[in-house]
């Protein structure tokens, strides 16, 4: 730089696109040592770096393809899963209808045979009733009318296996006439 003031204060024309000698010499040397330091250390390393991470860009994406494929089975799968257990609840619902209308004809029957066993025992009942009835009017019949015969023929009726004969008979003829009647 110096000698280029030198010259410039000599006032001697150089050319501004060629550079002086030394300088040219100095600067090819400096290139060429930067030059031999990039080539040798950093371009390997630079070279490693980019072979890692290209490594782990392939690596990543085949890790996001197994992942998906993964994904798409399990997501199967869940649909298969999911298909069953609409099917196994269509299933239950019909074995649940099933059952509640075998259920419901199961105490509709039960209820009739119970009305039908209440129906025959009130029947019985009635019959029951009636006999009683029958029984207590036959006695209240037979008291009157051993007591009415008793005063028109005049003499006490009073012994109780002739009274019994007597309401019977008597009895016995108007269960006739009403039978003949019908």
């Amino acid at each position: 730089m110096i000698a280029n003031l030198v010259q410039l204060a000599a006032g001697e024309e150089q050319n501004p696109l060629l550079p002086p000698g030394p300088e040219l010499l100095v600067g090819t040397i400096a290139f060429a040592i930067v030059f031999f330091f990039f080539w040798k250390k950093l371009l390997p390393n630079i070279n490693k770096v980019l072979d890692e991470r290209r490594e782990a860009i392939e690596g990543g994406i085949e890790k996001a393809e197994a992942a998906q494929t993964e994904a798409q089975s399990v997501l199967e799968q869940y649909k298969a899963q999911l298909a069953e257990a609409r099917h196994e609840a269509a299933r239950l619902r019909q074995e649940a209808l099933e059952q509640g209308t075998a259920l419901k004809e199961e105490l509709r029957a039960e209820g009739q045979r119970q009305r039908e066993e209440i129906v025959a025992a009130g029947h019985a009942q009635i019959e029951a009733d009636r006999k009683a009835a029958s029984q207590a009017l036959r006695q209240d019949v037979g008291k009157l009318a051993t007591d009415l015969a008793g005063k028109l023929v005049g003499e006490s009726l009073e012994d109780h296996a002739r009274q019994s004969r007597t309401i019977d008979r008597f009895l016995d003829e108007l269960e006739e006439k009403a039978e003949a009647a019908r």
